[in-house]
């Protein structure tokens, strides 16, 4: 089955994956980027008759900021997993997450301090999701020619999505600000870690990281080393 994969350049990018059933959104965004979002979603041709699912790949706010508002207006189902359920139905992102991180980077702690000093607060609108997914869930019962893949580390709930031709939209296991490498936050290092590891043993071509552009898996591989200690 095609799939055509149209990338939303918000703050924190989400993605429309088209196909011939309709559109799968994967991710919705900040509050904050709502109109930018909105105006994305009409140029493409989204309308509640052929936006068929959200898929969250975790519960921070950065992802599922737009969630409530884009259910409300499309009609639509939200997807995610079990693990950040809480998250978003009590708008707490720091559910079940360590008091403090396993690892946080110096970059991680400049954006944390920028955030809590300068971004300007954006209410989170509550919600249930409609659908639970857990590994392995094969999304071809909606007609998206993926399954999901179970990825914890940087939450309890992190999921990727890989489609049939080795495309993985994996939330915020991994970034591309500067170049492929790890999120600057990290929960929990072995769950991360094995995390990692699963990669390897998948036929994935492609990463769609949940912060920066696509990139090769391979290339990040190549330079990758077991993360153990914080920075």
């Amino acid at each position: 089955m095609a799939l055509e994969i149209i990338t939303i350049p918000l703050k924190v990018p989400c993605f429309l994956v088209k196909t011939v059933t309709g559109f799968f959104m994967i991710d919705t965004g900040d509050a904050s980027d709502r109109s930018k979002l909105s105006d994305a979603l009409d140029r493409a041709g989204v309308t509640p008759d052929n936006l068929n699912l959200i898929i969250l790949t975790h519960g921070d706010f950065d992802h599922s900021g737009n969630a409530a508002y884009l259910k409300e207006k499309y009609t639509v189902k939200i997807a995610m997993h079990s693990g950040d359920v809480k998250m978003v139905e009590r708008g707490d992102h720091g559910w079940s997450r360590k008091t403090k991180p396993d690892r946080v980077t110096l970059f991680g702690r400049i954006i944390m301090l920028i955030s809590l000093n300068f971004a300007r607060p954006v209410h989170f609108e509550t919600f249930t999701p409609d659908l639970i997914l857990a590994d392995q869930a094969d999304l071809s019962l909606y007609g998206f020619e993926a399954k999901v893949i179970y990825l914890p580390g940087h939450s309890k709930g992190s999921i990727g999505i890989l489609t049939i031709i080795g495309e993985l939209f994996c939330g915020d296991l991994l970034m591309n600000i500067f170049k492929p490498t790890l999120h600057f936050m990290i929960d929990d290092l072995s769950d991360f870690n094995r995390s990692i590891e699963q990669l390897k043993q998948l036929n994935i071509q492609t990463i769609y990281p949940g912060h920066g552009n696509p990139f090769l898996l391979d290339h990040f591989l190549k330079n990758y080393k077991q993360s153990r200690n914080p920075i």
